[in-house]
Formats: C-alpha cells, structure tokens, sequence
C-alpha cells in the first residue's frame, strides 16, 4: 500500500464523514483560523505515511478536520521548508492525501518580509503572482507530460476576488503584490533586497512557492496570502529575527484568522459538492 493510500485509511477511519472541498495550509501567524473551527479532529502528521515533519516553531505540525459553520475544511497546521533538509517536494505527501480526500482548493499563508513602504509591517497581502528565486522545484524526477505544469494564473484570478471581497465586508485592506520566495534559513542581505525590488517583488519570504507548485502539479485551486511582519533587511532599522516574526505575526494573528475564516467560506459557497 501507498503512503498516500495509507493515509487516506487512517483519515477515514478517525473521520469517517470527512468530505473538505477546501484544504487550508496555515503559516505563521495564521493559527486564528484554528479557533473558528467547529467540531475538529487533530491527526499529527507523525501519524500520515507521507505528511513530514514539521520542526520549525509556529508549525504545529497537524492535520486539522473540522467545520466553518457547514463547511467542511482541512487544516494543514504548519508546512516543511527547503531549508529543513534541502528537499523541494516536502509537502507532497500532505498536499497529494488532501486532493484524494476530496480538495478541490488550497488556501496558502505564509509571513513575509515587505519590499514596499506601503505595505507596512502588521499588513494583509494577496499573492497575484511569484518569483522562484531559489530557482528549485518539487517536480524534478517527476514523470509523464504533467510535470510541465502552466504557472500562468497560478494564484487564481476568480479566489483572488473572493478574498477582496471577504476582505472589504470586514473592512481591511488587503495589498496585492508579488511573493519572492528565497531558500533561507538566514534572512536577506540588503543587496538582495534591492535586487528583489528590482525584479519587481512587494514581498519576500521561505515558503509557498513550492507547495504552490505542487498544488497545480495535483490539480488544485490555489489562493495565497502573506501576514507581512516587517520590512525587509535595509529598509527599517528593524532586527531581524523569527521571535521577532513570530512576536508580530501573533500580534495580527485573530484578524488574520477570522478573514481567512471568512475567505474559505466564501470560497466553499462556490465549491459545494
């Protein structure tokens, strides 16, 4: 049996209901979500054949199955980065369970540095679009004519608008720009900053650009969304750390979690089986 095939089994055997036409991987600062959720089951991802390890601080490390009022979601709490063991396609397992389950959207978020002064610290901002700096991708090794994914529109236009949407009936602004994603763990020298507002990026971040990438691979929707938690290296006199994004990122993290709640929702209206 299939690592996927396996964890299939177990979810449908804690879960056995389970139907989530939305899966939702939360980052940083994002965990709000979690406390709109009604009725949930938590299944580690120690217990999924194929889901990684998550060792980072901020990332749980769950699956969560619950309900946004009759909504059925999939919380992916917390990811597995490149810089974790050099490895592209971590959420693979995780990402490929969830489209067999039944997902026909994933939700992305992350924290990110801004490269735009307005976009402050503590801002929302909707990814129109990305650039792989770290020039990785999950699918080398792949098979078959798929693994040459089309990445036009890969933030899809019509999610775009349900979140500007859910954003503006709660009347918070919600940026839009370019997400760069970059390898880390150690955060950006100055000169590459102004060579990412150069190439045309609003933020810069670790994560999302390969998790996206797979999620297209799979044949999913793909909306994401970056808790900006300051500005990037060179533009404030800000020191950089991940207690502080963390710190900034908690600060944020119940309106975050309640548009995000918001956003799923009206993205499930669209989505009903």
């Amino acid at each position: 049996m299939t690592p996927l095939a396996e964890s299939l089994d177990i979810i449908r055997e804690r879960v056995p209901a389970a139907r989530p036409r939305i899966a939702v991987l939360l980052g940083s600062g994002w965990g709000g979500m979690a406390k709109q959720l009604k009725g949930a089951t938590r299944i580690a991802y120690a217990d999924l054949p194929g889901f990684p390890a998550a060792d980072v601080p901020g990332h749980a490390g769950e699956l969560w199955l619950g309900r946004l009022g009759t909504v059925e979601v999939a919380l992916l709490s917390g990811r597995r980065h490149v810089y974790e063991d050099d490895h592209a396609d971590g959420m693979k397992g995780a990402l490929r369970t969830l489209r067999a389950l039944g997902c026909q959207v994933l939700v992305q978020t992350n924290a990110a540095g801004s490269l735009d002064a307005s976009i402050p610290s503590g801002s929302l901002m909707l990814v129109t679009d990305h650039l792989n700096i770290a020039q990785r991708s999950p699918l080398v090794g792949a098979i078959g004519t798929e693994r040459f994914v089309n990445m036009v529109d890969a933030y899809d236009p019509a999610l775009r608008k349900l979140a500007q949407e859910a954003a503006s009936r709660r009347g918070i602004t919600l940026h839009e720009g370019v997400f760069a994603w970059v390898l880390g763990p150690q955060f950006e020298t100055p000169a590459e900053i102004r060579m990412l507002r150069t190439l045309g990026a609003q933020a810069v971040g670790m994560s999302t650009v390969p998790e996206t990438i797979l999620a297209r691979h799979a044949g999913l929707r793909v909306l994401a969304l970056s808790l900006i938690t300051n500005m990037a290296a060179g533009l404030s006199g800000e020191l950089l750390s991940h207690a502080h994004t963390l710190s900034v990122a908690g600060a944020t993290a119940d309106k975050a979690g309640a548009l995000l709640a918001d956003i799923a929702q009206a993205i499930a209206a669209v989505h009903a089986p």
